[in-house]
């Protein structure tokens, strides 16, 4: 990789990645195109990153099939550029839509199957209800979070332990 002043951050990005549910190219492509103020054309990203264009174009692919970035065009210029889609809230938000409609929603899926075709109540199926539950009020908690103006949800995610603690004095106080 070039040397570039967000190189440690783009590199770190590239590592946590996996943890994400990308590969090390999509995050440091991911960070590339963040932490840039204009749109990056492939050529730019392979060049900055030390990547192949064929490792860029993948990368720019799943990046946009994650709806994380937008293709814009140049008048005049045939090149893609890409930059990132939105605001930070805005692209945690989308991660947090993409993995839901990825991995929860079909574990939901098959749980509701499998509760609507089972009789016995025994202690299996109280799991199963009880993760169903579980998965359909997270859901909705977090279909409640995207309707959120990014401003509330600043100020709800700034109460913090706040709210565990008045919850604990009503429940103190109700005694």
């Amino acid at each position: 990789m070039s040397p570039h002043p967000l190189n440690d951050l783009i590199l770190h990005f590239g590592e946590m990645a996996s943890r994400w549910g990308f590969n090390r190219s999509v995050g440091q492509v991911l960070a590339a195109i963040v932490f840039s103020e204009a749109p990056l054309s492939a050529d730019e990203l392979s060049e900055r990153l030390s990547l192949s264009r064929g490792n860029v174009s993948m990368a720019t692919k799943e990046l946009q099939s994650w709806r994380l970035i937008r293709v814009l065009r140049e008048p005049g210029d045939r090149k893609d550029y890409y930059a990132a889609n939105g605001g930070l809230w805005d692209l945690a938000l989308q991660v947090v839509s993409e993995r839901r409609k990825r991995e929860v929603d079909p574990t939901l899926s098959l749980l509701r199957s499998q509760l609507m075709n089972t009789d016995d109540k025994d202690y299996a199926h109280e799991r199963m209800q009880e993760m169903h539950d579980l998965l359909e009020l997270f859901t909705q908690w977090l279909d409640d979070m995207q309707r959120m103006k990014p401003d509330h949800l600043l100020a709800l995610l700034k109460l913090g332990s706040g709210v565990g603690k008045v919850l604990t004095m009503k429940d103190k106080l109700l005694k």
